[in-house]
């Protein structure tokens, strides 16, 4: 156990370590540089603990190693359980039956050409597979660390996928405002909402892509997205239920914290706290991923990185391309 007596103040030691990266690339992301190109603390923190990982893990004491492990993991399922404050029932009511069925069909037809693909076709593992494929059909990097979190895989292998997660979605936050304002894009601003929305995969870049063409289309943006992003928690569910029937000697156990994500949606729902209280709660909540996926990088060598090779970029590039053509088409004729 983690905290334990004996190991209690390594524990704690790490974390505030942890949270020292944490804070820097937070207080980095507040910076006009950052701020203009709608770089989020997450991507920050990533890359800093991949350079503490690679170039100064020396000279931490080993046994802190135990608060980073916890930063990357329970501490984790703790952030996604109060990442239903940003979500509530009535976003689903506010885009309709229609918006809903998008962003259900681009989830799951995503999920699986992304499995299918990545290890028949590419023949990558399925832990990684599975991390590429969940992080490009809901919300990127919240939902590669949600489910590398209960899948236990090897941390190199999340940060493989949330590293394609990253460059894809800042190649769109630059492509589909450029495509739209040209005329490429033969979209109303209701549809357009819902194409970024459906389709763009961390909330940070569908914001920063919205807002970028008009607040209209950055509201419709922003619900459609959050209706993926709160299907996270029964994508997680139905995981655990399909690795303990087929492999039930592997022990995944079903992700308690998606019913807390769940159970929290519905209590946001009810509107009982102020709106100030709750964008203290998701700051805090942002503040949390940051130090898990700051957490994560510390215990990411680039000489695993490199041994996966180019196939998890290729898996990437490929569900890229699936989300933009299918997304553009369905929005086109549906929403």
């Amino acid at each position: 156990m983690a905290f334990t007596k004996e190991n209690r103040p390594h524990v704690i030691y790490g974390l505030l370590f942890v949270s020292l990266f944490a804070a820097a690339a937070t207080m980095i992301a507040d910076t006009p540089p950052a701020l203009s190109l709608h770089i989020s603390p997450l991507v920050l923190g990533l890359v800093i603990g991949m350079f503490y990982a690679n170039a100064l893990s020396g000279h931490l004491p080993k046994e802190w190693g135990l608060g980073i492990a916890f930063a990357s993991s329970p501490l984790l399922k703790y952030a996604i359980i109060l990442f239903g404050f940003r979500l509530s029932f009535q976003n689903i009511l506010d885009v309709g039956g229609t918006g809903f069925l998008i962003s259900l069909y681009i989830i799951f037809s995503t999920l699986i050409l992304g499995y299918v693909f990545g290890r028949f076709v590419l023949k990558v593992d399925r832990e990684t597979a599975i991390l590429t494929a969940i992080g490009s059909s809901i919300c990127g990097g919240a939902a590669i660390l949600a489910t590398e979190s209960f899948l236990k895989s090897p941390p190199h292998k999340a940060v493989a996928a949330i590293s394609s997660i990253i460059l894809f979605g800042t190649l769109s936050m630059f492509l589909y405002p450029i495509a739209y304002q040209s005329g490429w894009l033969d979209l109303t601003p209701d549809q357009m909402g819902a194409y970024i929305g459906g389709t763009l995969y961390g909330i940070s870049q569908v914001v920063g892509t919205g807002k970028a063409l008009s607040e209209e289309i950055a509201q419709t943006a922003i619900i459609v997205k959050m209706i993926r992003i709160m299907l996270l928690a029964p994508v997680l569910i139905g995981i655990g239920f399909i690795f303990k029937k087929h492999a039930p000697q592997t022990k995944v156990p079903i992700p308690w914290f998606a019913f807390g994500f769940i159970g929290v949606i519905g209590f946001n729902s009810l509107n009982i706290l102020s709106t100030y209280i709750v964008e203290i709660i998701n700051s805090f909540t942002n503040f949390l991923l940051t130090m898990s996926i700051t957490a994560l990088g510390m215990e990411t060598s680039l000489r695993k990185l490199q041994n996966l090779g180019m196939k998890p970029f290729f898996l990437g590039l490929f569900l890229f391309a699936w989300l933009i053509l299918s997304g553009y088409v369905l929005v086109k004729f549906l929403y």
